[in-house]
Order: C-alpha cells, then structure tokens, then sequence
C-alpha cells in the first residue's frame, strides 16, 4: 500500500459522506451460511479508523470481526471500537492473505491504494467459506477534476520530480467489467455496479478539505520535510478546485462516483 502518512481526524470531518457507501454496499451483502461449529468470521481489509467497521458488528453481532489496516494513525483511532467480538490488526494488503476461513471479506475504499489487488482475489477467495461473500467498493472518479487537477498541477515543472511518482494514476482502479469477469472467472455469482453520489458540503474551500482527507495524503506526506512547498501546492490546488467547484448558497456539490462489488463463493 501507498507509504502515506494518515491523519484520521481530518478523514472524519466528512464521515457521515464517506461512510454512506459502504452501508449501501453491505446492504447488498447477503448473510453467509451459518456454521454451528463455531462462529462467522469477518475482515475488514483497510478498516482506517474503524467507524464502518463498527457497523460490521451491528450487522452480524456474534461474529468475530478483525479490521486490517497498514495506518499505525488509522489503528489508535481505531482502538476506540475494539471489544469482546472486534478487533483490529497491522497488514499490508500487497501482501496480507487469509491465516484463516472468513466467511465475509469486505473492504471499502481501500483497494484504490493497493496496486496489482486483482492479483490478490484468488487468494482472497481461497480463504473464503463455501457460500461466503467478498465485497468492497472503491472511489471511480479518477478523471474527476479534483484527481485530474492535483495530477495536472503535480506534472508542472515546479512539482514533476518531486510528485509525479506519488499520485494515483488511472491504472489504479479498474473498469466494473474488470472486476466482473475476474471475480466470475474465479467462480464467484458476482454484481458489480457503480454510483455518483453528490455529496453537498458545507465550510470554505470544503472539496480541498475532503481531499486532504484521502487523495491529497500522498503530496502532504511526500512534502511534509518542506513546509513551504506543501502550503505552496497546497494553495496553488486550492484555486484550481475553487473554479472546478464553486460554491452555492446552500453549499458545494461534490459529485463522486464509486464501484461496488459483491461476490458470493461457490457452496
């Protein structure tokens, strides 16, 4: 995954926004069967600060739920949801593979940072129970001004060297046919589709705020050393969104499409 520093408070400014689709997807996620032998087993691949993990445990409250994050800032926060059925772990999804049988794998909004994942699904689903579900939704608005523009602005002169290698190209999500025939490929009863939300968002400059959240991570990390040049991109990014974005009397919209995916293993 991305070596991004992650500040979780500023991600939770817009929680109620981002956690929106990931209860839309886990809508959509049927109950796996149920084993009297012991009980469900569910992860959570790139929980951050654990507040959907959370909702894991309202929609099945006796299972064994285990959120996975490489953020050592996204696991403090999210201590504060662990108890009896809910914990959370160090792992690196370039690498991380099932050490058990889950009978539900989701990941929401995570997957866009892990480059090569569709070459993590077999193994995925290898550790999957007969029956089970894997899920997970992603943003798929790489072509959105608020990518487009920090990808632009980071391939000027004064940025190229030292931000090009940092910011998520269009490879890093794939087109919902992709995702579809990989996961019916490997045997899954698979549904993919995708949805704008258009979020309105209230505050000044509120579309950078978001973005410092998620996408804008990278560039604040690559130049936390130079105080200067990260308040310098920063504001030279900030009046390319105030054009892209413009607010309204009642807020700024902020259209956002997202994939979603929900695979369902063999019995």
């Amino acid at each position: 995954m991305t070596d991004s520093t992650w500040d979780p408070a500023q991600y939770l400014r817009h929680a109620g926004h981002r956690a929106r689709p990931f209860t839309d997807l886990l809508a959509r996620v049927p109950d796996p069967p149920a084993d009297p032998a012991r009980p469900l087993r569910v992860a959570d691949l790139g929980c951050g600060p654990g507040n959907v993990t959370a909702v894991l445990a309202d929609r099945w409250p006796a299972a064994r739920i285990t959120g996975y994050d490489h953020s050592e800032q996204m696991l403090a926060e999210a201590q504060a949801y662990a108890g009896a059925h809910l914990d959370f772990a160090h792992a690196d999804l370039t690498t991380w593979t099932p050490a058990e049988t889950y009978d539900v794998i989701v990941s929401n909004a995570a997957l866009q940072w892990v480059p090569g994942h569709l070459d993590a699904f077999p193994a995925w689903l290898d550790g999957l129970a007969p029956g089970g579900a894997f899920a997970f939704q992603v943003p798929h608005n790489i072509d959105a001004p608020l990518h487009a523009l920090m990808r632009e602005l980071g391939d000027t002169p004064r940025w190229k060297n030292r931000l090009a290698h940092v910011l998520r190209h269009e490879d890093s999500v794939h087109a919902p046919a992709v995702y579809l025939d990989r996961l019916a490929r490997l045997g899954c009863e698979t549904d993919v589709w995708t949805t704008t939300y258009h979020h309105v968002l209230q505050g000044e400059d509120p579309v950078l705020d978001w973005v410092k959240g998620t996408g804008l991570r990278p560039v604040l990390t690559a130049l936390a050393d130079d105080p200067d040049s990260r308040e310098a991109f920063t504001a030279e990014y900030r009046d390319l969104l105030r054009k892209a974005y413009p607010p309204h009397d009642y807020g700024t919209i902020l259209p956002f499409r997202r994939l979603f995916a929900v695979a369902r293993k063999g019995a």
